[in-house]
């Protein structure tokens, strides 16, 4: 599987107005510093965003982010998660008490190798079930990102049944990579949404 997998169905039916839907900001382990841009994001360009709220951000347990997961899930969301939030979002999702309360889709950015040597020892508990998610998913991926090779990106893409999208080399798409606000990231977002509402509005008729 190629790292790189375009996103123009998507753009093509892109829309700009994203107050009829949800998000919520799944970070990964401290959670995201005021200059991520998912603190951008949610501060300044999306009108309806909240965070999970897990008491153990800095030593981070899988059960308490994924009871954080389930306190904040409604099924107008759509899940923006980074680094170690992209594990947590795969178990909670592939969990039976997310059955009830499925969100529109999961955008999952910088998705890290649970055995690969920068994986934190702190977040022990986290591991990646590599299993069909059961909404769209996005996976976005750097080359050059310290925590995940491409080929392992590919692999947890192609596991969860997501789309792959490579961003180029840009690190592991935090505050080090300079990135800041990260328009592209949000273009890309802009058109997930789109495919995830218009999958949903099909659905429904």
């Amino acid at each position: 599987m190629e790292f790189h997998v375009s996103m123009e169905p998507y753009v093509e039916h892109a829309e700009k107005n994203d107050s009829e839907v949800r998000y919520l900001m799944v970070p990964g382990i401290g959670g995201s510093g005021a200059g991520h841009w998912q603190s951008r994001w949610q501060a300044d360009h999306l009108s309806r965003a909240d965070r999970i709220a897990p008491l153990s951000w800095d030593e981070p347990r899988l059960d308490d982010w994924l009871d954080a997961i389930d306190r904040s899930m409604t099924t107008d969301t759509v899940i923006v998660a980074h680094s170690l939030g992209c594990l947590a979002v795969a178990r909670w999702l592939q969990s039976e008490r997310a059955k009830e309360r499925l969100p529109l889709g999961a955008f999952l950015v910088a998705a890290p190798d649970r055995a690969a040597p920068t994986f934190p020892a702190a977040a022990a508990t986290f591991t990646a079930v590599v299993a069909p998610l059961p909404v769209p998913a996005v996976v976005i991926g750097s080359v050059n990102d310290p925590y995940c090779t491409p080929a392992v990106a590919a692999e947890l893409a192609a596991g969860w049944g997501a789309r792959l999208v490579d961003v180029g080399p840009q690190g592991h798409l935090n505050e080090a990579s300079g990135i800041q606000d990260w328009s592209e990231g949000r273009r890309l977002l802009t058109a997930f949404v789109a495919g995830c509402r218009r999958r949903a509005q099909r659905d429904e008729s």
